[in-house]
């Protein structure tokens, strides 16, 4: 697996490398970057299956960077972010934002090497047939985890269900419901209301969309719930979002 490093201390990603290097698992770093513009240009450029970054950084954050990557449905990488302890709360944040996981500073060996170890058997799992409790199916028929995120990533504005998802693909929704908290660090309804919100967030910048439109267009076919939900993940509503978007 390929990892792309994004830190603007040179000291800290020259770390990283060495202990991905001892890790002893074949991941393989193929870029460095200093600032998340010109991380985000050669990460579309490399497509890394991993992009380790920090949290603070010039030009863009990493939080920033995070979700331009979400939003690229081209890209693949799983984002682990590194902060310190007085960002911790930026890290939490990028969780729900859909971060893979996230690194404390000082970074240490075993913490590094249960993420790269959570991260390849993964990939193995996605690669390998998924054997699941309630399927008597052919093994080689089942869908790998990757082909159900990317479906989650790319149809979240529409009527898309955890029930819905299983049945078609011959799994239990329990297990599938375990395998994508285990996979993203949140539950299916957290991830497609993030991504939902993020959505919408972009559209209100377009004063020419009503509210309930706007609703519409990430899902919500109920303009009150939508309200409520991105009230509840952002803590305004999304006409007080808009209100206070800085005037062009």
């Amino acid at each position: 697996m390929t990892i792309f490093i994004v830190d603007d201390e040179a000291w800290i990603a020259i770390g990283l490398k060495k202990l991905i290097e001892k890790s002893g698992l074949p991941f393989q770093v193929i870029g460095e970057a200093k600032d998340g513009i010109t991380a985000l240009k050669e990460i579309r450029r490399l497509n890394p299956d991993v992009v380790l970054t920090d949290i603070r950084m010039p030009g863009m954050t990493g939080l920033e960077l995070l979700e331009q990557i979400t939003n690229d449905t081209s890209l693949t990488a799983k984002v682990v972010i590194i902060s310190g302890y007085a960002d911790f709360e930026y890290a939490r944040t990028a969780m729900r934002k859909g971060s893979y996981d996230y690194l404390l500073k000082p970074v240490k060996q075993d913490d590094l090497n249960t993420i790269l170890k959570k991260l390849h058997n993964a990939q193995t799992n996605s690669e390998a047939t998924d054997e699941t409790p309630l399927s008597s199916k052919n093994l080689s028929k089942q869908p790998s985890l990757r082909s159900i995120l990317e479906e989650m990533q790319q149809d979240y504005t529409k009527d898309i269900s955890l029930t819905k998802l299983a049945k078609k693909y011959g799994i239990s929704s329990g297990y599938l419901s375990m395998q994508i908290k285990q996979e993203l660090g949140i539950s299916f309804s957290e991830y497609i209301a993030t991504k939902r919100m993020q959505k919408a967030k972009e559209l209100l910048q377009n004063e020419t969309l009503s509210v309930s439109e706007v609703a519409n267009a990430v899902g919500y076919h109920d303009y009150f719930y939508f309200t409520k939900a991105f009230k509840k993940l952002l803590g305004i509503s999304p006409s007080k979002y808009r209100k206070d978007l800085p005037k062009k």
